[in-house]
């Protein structure tokens, strides 16, 4: 009974955190929410056909226990939280775009938070609504084909063991346990994805000097072995 007791006692803790912050739900526009959301679309996809990227698709999110989607790897702290009872809704959601790290320590999420009142109330507004009714994509199935720069790494089958040996400068900077305190967690993230990132940065799509100097004399075979070496592991 004690034991029952404390379960509850967390979850309630969880619901009462989110109510405590202030809402930001009033009058959300989806449309505005969409133009929000585009700063969230590196990592995050929502919609019909939404598939895992850097972070976890979106759709049917609400009513979701955290961490709990199949096909991503989370981190430990949100599985833990989910467990405790945490559920998305529009409350919730609030407390966690305001500020992830301090709602739940640990998160993989780099993103710093969101501030502004109204553009939680957009963004969550569209995602609910983009989000109400997708059909639930398949976590295991293959990427839809595209015209990309990484696309012969990305068929490559990446060598761990190699991967490893080149992750020493990678783990300078990216901690190995999956926290992203201030610098973007790489573990356990897609394939696909981690080799589209690292040729986004050696080309300067992505601008940023230190990313550009790492990348730049990296081949296909070795971008594809750190891609399995990364996706092999399992957020702390």
């Amino acid at each position: 009974m004690r034991q029952r007791r404390r379960g509850l006692g967390r979850s309630a803790g969880l619901a009462l955190a989110a109510l405590s912050c202030g809402s930001a739900l009033a009058g959300g526009d989806p449309a505005e929410g969409e133009k929000v959301f585009s700063a969230c679309r590196s990592c995050h996809q929502v919609g019909e056909g939404a598939r895992h990227g850097i972070g976890p698709h979106l759709d049917r999110v609400f009513g979701r226990e955290a961490g709990s989607l199949e096909g991503f790897a989370y981190s430990l702290a949100l599985r833990r939280k989910g467990a405790q009872g945490l559920v998305w809704n529009a409350q919730t959601l609030d407390v966690y775009l305001k500020r992830p790290q301090a709602y739940v320590p640990g998160t993989r999420m780099s993103f710093r938070g969101m501030a502004g009142n109204e553009d939680r109330a957009n963004l969550i507004a569209y995602l609910e609504a983009a989000s109400a009714g997708a059909p639930a994509a398949d976590p295991g199935a293959a990427p839809a084909p595209r015209d990309e720069i990484g696309a012969l790494a990305m068929n490559i089958e990446g060598d761990p063991a190699l991967g490893q040996y080149l992750a020493n400068e990678c783990v300078t900077c990216h901690q190995p346990s999956g926290r992203a305190d201030g610098i973007p967690s790489i573990v356990g993230w897609p394939r696909v994805a981690f080799v589209r990132a690292l040729f986004e940065y050696k080309t300067n799509v992505r601008a940023h000097e230190v990313m550009r100097m790492v990348t730049r004399n990296l081949g296909n075979d070795e971008i594809a072995a750190l891609a399995a070496y990364f996706g092999s592991l399992t957020p702390q």
